[in-house]
């Protein structure tokens, strides 16, 4: 018990020599104890003071100053105390102002809270406060000196195992609280919440300025007023209702007369002009036996063929939507169709090449097919956006009414029969029309929808008549026309290779072995179409540009009647030129014109037994190239 008691008591004086000489290096300082508090620790009584200290006045060295005491011998501990006691009470009565013990007792009573939580907050919290700072300074002395005059405070006794920086941020955290609880911000904040609703938006509209009595108005005419020079208001004039002209009116319904909008009807040279294209018809040769050249001859023709100034005139006005050659060996006739609605007609053979052209108007909307009837060269079948098909007759000198549907808008069409009596039409909003020409009068015979949305152009099998074939806008079908009494028919081939906007598709000419689409992914197709299953194989994509953009009419690859296996096509290659490629993707041959040809030939057709080339642009302009 004695060595027990011993080593107490030597724990205890050495803690006492490091308060004392802690009280003894921060002597400098400014103490002002807020109330001294005991605590028995180990059998020691232990006091506390709370003392405020400015950073203020702090010096980096004032701590540094007063070691000299740590050297001497510890029987100057008891002396030490003394002074100590006497220092701390002399700073007190000094500094001591009245705010500062009302500020005492409020830090006192907040510590007294606030000493259960000191172990477990004092890992969390920072130090906030730059401004005061807390410093703890313990007394430990005996219970056998007899200052114990000032009686312990309940809940004080954790305060003994902290350290003077604990304290001190503890005292400092109430002090922080105790000040932002003085600013009542709660409530400041609820006063400014019920300004800011009470608070209505400034007007923005701008006020009007009054007008004064006196000023003159500004003068304005009488007779948009409808007032007479005498003062008098003139009576209302009754209101008539505008009538917005159409910009391209339908053509009345019946035939039409077959009047030429460039020459005079009476004039010698348009009689001559029927009767040369009506004398062409009847004396035409029947050549039903078509062989297939070699490509290396074909070559040779087709360098054979050249453009002059001769060949080149206008024949519409506006762009050329559609082309046709008449199967005469001995007169060169082309016909070509407008935007305008215009067909014009072409004798190159006629000189001067003025005298040759003859314009008519049988349609107020664009032409987009023109043909020849197999049957009767003299009979020029014309087909228009405006819903009318025609068939101009140059032997009676008129435009018949073939079929007519003002609710609808034409796109293509073809002839199922050889005889040219039944057609097929299609419909740009996808439907198509079975139209017989013996039958009286204009209407269809029958009216199919498809499961396409568009129909852009219509072709038929020229050796399985039963068989046509749509270009739809993304897809491309095959129907059997054996069904085309149904109301609607379903297609047997469906060809969707095609990722963009198709612009058309045609069978081979001589035995339709072959398909040709164009399409405006800058690619042109051919299919093997020589038999006709549930799926057509693809042979051959094309790289071509395609993209004629908005002003250009689109590019259309046909055949060469003469040579199945070659495809002609505009181009956008500069200088201006038409190609033609193989079946087999290679290039066969370019007509170049040089200056004869500085535009560019969106629609082109070849003659069916000749090696003549025509090329319609986008100005009525067609250009020719012959041998």
């Amino acid at each position: 018990m004695s060595g027990s008691r011993a080593e107490a008591e030597e724990k205890v004086g050495s803690r006492q020599r490091l308060q004392v000489n802690e009280y003894k290096e921060n002597q400098n300082i400014a103490y002002v104890s807020l109330r001294p508090v005991q605590t028995t620790v180990l059998g020691k009584t232990a006091k506390v003071y709370l003392v405020p200290f400015s950073l203020s006045s702090y010096k980096p060295d004032q701590l540094k100053r007063s070691k000299s005491l740590l050297d001497k011998n510890s029987n100057n501990e008891v002396a030490c105390k003394k002074c100590k006691k006497a220092e701390i009470k002399k700073t007190c009565r000094r500094i001591l102002t009245p705010k500062m013990e009302a500020t005492s007792s409020k830090a006192e009573s907040t510590l007294q809270k606030s000493s259960l939580d000191v172990h477990a907050e004092s890992n969390k919290w920072q130090y906030k406060s730059t401004s005061d700072t807390v410093i703890l300074s313990a007394d430990t002395e005996s219970s056998q000196d007899g200052d114990s005059d000032e009686g312990t405070t309940p809940g004080m006794d954790d305060f003994s195992g902290l350290s003077p920086y604990e304290k001190k941020r503890l005292k400092n955290i109430s002090e922080n609280a105790n000040f932002f609880a003085s600013l009542q911000l709660s409530e400041s904040a609820a006063r400014l919440r019920e300004m800011i609703k009470k608070r209505q938006p400034p007007e923005s509209k701008r006020k009007k300025p009054k007008k004064k009595e006196n000023e003159t108005g500004c003068r304005r005419s009488m007779r948009l007023l409808k007032v007479d020079p005498s003062g008098v208001s003139l009576p209302a004039t009754p209101t008539q209702p505008i009538l917005v002209a159409d910009e391209n009116p339908l053509l009345p319904p019946g035939p039409l007369e077959m009047t030429s909008e460039n020459r005079d009807d009476n004039s010698e040279l348009f009689k001559g002009f029927l009767q040369t294209w009506a004398e062409v018809s009847k004396t035409r040769s029947k050549n039903t036996e078509k062989e297939l050249s070699s490509i290396k001859s074909y070559k040779a023709n087709l360098n054979g063929m050249i453009i002059s100034e001769d060949t080149v005139y206008k024949v519409t006005k506006g762009p050329i939507f559609s082309m046709a050659f008449h199967p005469s060996e001995i007169r060169t006739l082309v016909a070509a169709g407008a935007r305008s609605g215009q067909v014009g007609l072409w004798d190159l053979t006629h000189q001067p090449k003025e005298d040759g052209v003859h314009i008519f108007q049988p349609h107020s909307q664009p032409v987009s097919c023109l043909y020849f009837s197999p049957a009767n060269p003299a009979h020029l079948l014309s087909l228009s956006y405006d819903g009318t098909l025609r068939c101009g007759d140059f032997s009676r000198a008129v435009f018949e009414e073939v079929y007519r549907d003002e609710r609808s808008s034409f796109s293509s069409f073809d002839f199922l029969a050889e005889d040219a009596s039944t057609l097929i039409v299609g419909h740009w909003d996808g439907s198509m029309s079975l139209v017989d020409r013996r039958t009286p009068g204009t209407s269809c015979e029958k009216l199919i929808n498809s499961s396409l949305s568009k129909i852009r152009t219509v072709h038929v099998h020229p050796v399985h008549r039963q068989y046509f074939i749509t270009a739809g806008l993304r897809d491309i079908h095959i129907y059997d026309a054996r069904f085309l009494n149904r109301s609607r028919i379903k297609p047997l081939i469906s060809l969707t290779e095609h990722t963009k906007s198709i612009a058309s598709a045609y069978f081979s000419p001589l035995t339709g072995n072959r398909v040709v689409t164009t399409c405006a992914d800058c690619k042109l197709r051919i299919f093997d179409s020589s038999c006709i299953s549930s799926k057509i194989p693809l042979l051959t994509t094309i790289r071509h540009n395609t993209i004629t953009g908005r002003w250009l009419t689109r590019f259309q690859a046909v055949w060469d009647p003469k040579q199945e296996d070659c495809i002609i096509v505009g181009s956008m290659a500069h200088p201006r030129r038409v190609e033609i490629f193989h079946e087999r993707g290679k290039w066969v041959h370019s007509f170049l014109g040089g200056e004869c040809l500085a535009s560019v030939c969106s629609i082109n057709a070849m003659h069916p037994t000749r090696y003549i080339l025509a090329g319609g642009n986008s100005s009525g302009r067609i250009h020719v190239f012959m041998n």
